[in-house]
Parts: structure tokens; sequence; C-alpha cells
């Protein structure tokens, strides 16, 4: 299983900071939303730039216009971009054409689809999509009782290529690994952490323990 880092800061500064203590122990960079939207799409160019040996993800969440914002993505360096998988099937469509122009990959990410989910999952599943993101966001996360495990069912019973973002951390890595993920997305584990890089080492250990 492989290690995504989520680079959720607002500045190029800190995301290059944040990327240079932990690259050496992840496979994936991942660019957040909000980072893409303060900084702009240069911050993509950057990152790939200063680690161009590493997948560089854009978490674009496209609802729109697939084709035209991933392309956009994948010029300025990305490898994976995500499309909204509440999105218009067109949108999906769109967004991995863009990904066939240019030979890079799409994640259809799941974030708001609660009901349903696994049948949606294996709706864009059939898109075109490299992997499937089941993905609960913070405001999802902060929720009292939520709990990843629901989404580790969800990508057990979809049956196609997924990983796993929300509540990824030293204590709940080795379920992601043993529900089948392909990729492991950690961001507060990693960038709140003291020591980010110690951080990063320990996760990438239990990844592919």
């Amino acid at each position: 299983m492989e290690l995504q880092v989520a680079l959720d800061v607002v500045d190029l500064p800190s995301a290059l900071t944040l990327a240079n203590q932990v690259a050496e122990f992840v496979d994936i960079l991942e660019l957040g939303t909000p980072l893409v939207k303060s900084v702009g799409i240069g911050a993509v160019s950057a990152v790939k730039a200063a680690h161009p040996d590493k997948l560089v993800f854009v978490d674009l969440k496209t609802a729109d216009a697939g084709e035209l914002e991933a392309g956009l993505a994948f010029e300025a360096g990305a490898d994976l971009v995500t499309v909204m998988g509440a999105a218009d099937d067109d949108t999906v469509r769109g967004a991995v054409a863009a990904g066939r122009k240019y030979g890079k990959s799409v994640v259809a990410d799941m974030i708001t689809v609660t009901e349903g989910r696994v049948a949606r999952i294996r709706e864009v599943a059939k898109l075109g999509v490299s992997f499937v993101e089941i993905h609960a966001g913070l405001d999802e996360q902060a929720r009292p009782g939520y709990t990843i495990a629901t989404l580790l069912e969800d990508g057990r019973q979809a049956g196609v290529p997924f990983s796993i973002a929300g509540g990824v951390k030293i204590d709940t890595i080795g379920s992601v690994r043993e529900a089948g993920a392909k990729v492991a997305v950690a961001g507060g584990a990693i960038y709140n952490a003291t020591d980010p890089a110690a951080a990063a080492k320990e996760l990438k250990k239990h990844a592919t323990a």
C-alpha cells in the first residue's frame, strides 16, 4: 500500500517545507484544495519541480468542466487529479479524457457521498478513473460518532481499487491496509506531528508491513 501525504496548508513555502521533510517516506505528495485555491495552479509546478521523483496529486475536487480543469493541472505537472464522485457522469468522463491525453490519472473523490456510496463508487469506477478515494472530510470527521470503519467497509464491499482519506493515523493504518486499499492518505497525523518526518516514516512502515 502506498502512502500519500496531504499538504493541507495554504501557502507555498509551508507546502514545500512539509514536502521536503516527508518526501523520503511517502509515495504521493498531495496539494490540498485550500492550497490550490490560495496559491493557484503554479503551486503544482513548484512542488513537482522540487520533487520530480514523486507522484503529485492535485485535489481539485472538480464539480464541472472536468476536461478543462483536469487539463490545467496536468499541464502544470500533476500526475493525479481529483474529480468529485458526486459530479455529473460527463464531468467525470471529461476529466478522464484529459488524463488519457496527458497519460496521467484521475481519481474520483467520494467526499459528500454518504447515501448509496458503494453503488456510486461502482458507477464511477466504470467511467475510467484510476481509482476511487473514499473520503470523509474534516467536517464529517468532527461529528460525534465518526469512525473510519465505515469507509473501510465500503471499500471492501465496492470491489474496485480505492484509497482511504479521513482519519488515517498510526492506530488505523493497519486496518486500512488490511481492507485492501491501494493508497492511505494521511493529513493531520503528519502535518500536526511534532516531527512530521518521523510520523511519516512510522506510517510508511505500517503501510508496507
